[in-house]
């Protein structure tokens, strides 16, 4: 099935996919856009997986379904981990890079292609301008898509863990790709569908440090750990977005979030290769995260003051960028400013293509 015929009525519960949660309505082109066709009765032709209409049509509705500009946050979690654990450069570390950074990418597309064929029915319902429901691309193409980005995620691993000589990186990218089909197919709409989230988000920054020459000390644990609570403080926050949400249930999940970025507080302490700069004024890092964490926390604390769709959608599509930026902050702790604007740098084209394609 393509589109969306007779669907059967299920309870709503707002929720996200794989790397962030998603933001419906958010979608220009949504107004009028029928579930079952169009106002002739005749149901959305499917072109070979593809889109309705031409070829530009076709490619929009492939990077909807992927959401694009939320590749490049997948891209600067791996990236940030992987030049964490290699403060210097060696032979060989642009291939590793490459290929984890590419891993993590395509495990992410997967998780979010997944997640929507998970959801067809629920999406014909609440979000019937999506990629299946409106019948630009079918569900069985979007079936083969999810899986095969899959495979192609943990064979990029594979290939970096012989290039490493190590089989951590395939091991985590296996273990990886399993707690996204648990959190699509599972997880997403119980109480722990939130921490799954932070999970999946998580093991995207240890397969980016996979590759790492010495075992992983407490300050990769931290970073892990600290970006896997700011994640399943977001998924938490949308969880109702498809409707007026709690104002506690934002407000709690505002502290969730803000306390994995001052989780982060301990990092240049722990840090080994930390830049001399943090090591004389250490305050400058506490004041880059108040900074930081202000800002996301005042976006927030808008949508608890007036919990309606329009304003926790903003608040969480400000919050999922913004790991971009934190990832950058992370990375400057050991890499100093080169490798923090290398990581910075993600986030033009994903602000660049969210203009054209929602990224929730």
């Amino acid at each position: 099935m393509g589109h969306c015929g007779a669907v059967p009525v299920r309870g709503r519960s707002g929720r996200g996919g794989e790397g962030g949660p998603r933001v419906p309505g958010s979608n220009p082109g949504a107004a009028g856009t029928s579930a079952a066709g169009n106002k002739t009765g005749r149901q959305h032709p499917v072109i070979e997986g593809g889109a309705t209409g031409g070829k530009g049509k076709r490619i929009r509705a492939c990077l909807e379904l992927v959401r694009a500009p939320n590749l490049f946050t997948a891209m600067a979690d791996s990236g940030m981990g992987f030049l964490f654990t290699h403060p210097y450069y060696t032979p060989g570390d642009g291939w590793r890079l490459t290929l984890l950074v590419a891993a993590s990418t395509a495990l992410y597309a997967a998780g979010v292609v997944l997640n929507d064929v998970f959801d067809f029915q629920e999406d014909c319902l609440e979000r019937p301008a999506r990629p299946l429901p409106s019948g630009r691309i079918s569900v069985a193409a979007a079936r083969w898509l999810g899986w095969g980005l899959l495979a192609v995620g943990v064979v990029l691993a594979a290939v970096a863990s012989h290039l490493a000589a190590s089989a951590l990186p395939v091991i985590v990218a296996v273990s990886l790709a399993a707690l996204i089909v648990a959190y699509d197919g599972l997880l997403k709409r119980t109480v722990v569908g939130p921490p799954a989230m932070g999970g999946c988000r998580l093991g995207n920054v240890l397969l980016g440090m996979s590759a790492a020459t010495e075992p992983w000390r407490g300050e990769h644990w931290l970073i892990a750990a600290a970006v896997g609570i700011y994640v399943s403080g977001v998924t938490w926050f949308a969880r109702t977005e498809a409707r007026r949400s709690s104002r506690w249930q934002l407000g709690l999940a505002t502290l969730v979030l803000l306390a994995g970025i001052a989780l982060l507080g301990w990092l240049p302490r722990l840090a080994e290769h930390t830049v001399p700069l943090l090591l004389r004024q250490p305050f400058r890092w506490v004041v880059l995260l108040m900074a930081l964490g202000g800002l996301i926390g005042l976006r927030c604390l808008r949508a608890v003051v007036r919990p309606g769709p329009a304003q926790v959608q903003m608040a969480v599509r400000h919050c999922i960028f913004s790991l971009v930026i934190l990832d950058a902050a992370i990375c400057f702790v050991v890499q100093g400013l080169g490798g923090a604007l290398v990581i910075l740098a993600l986030l033009v084209p994903a602000l660049l293509l969210g203009q054209w394609v929602y990224s929730t």
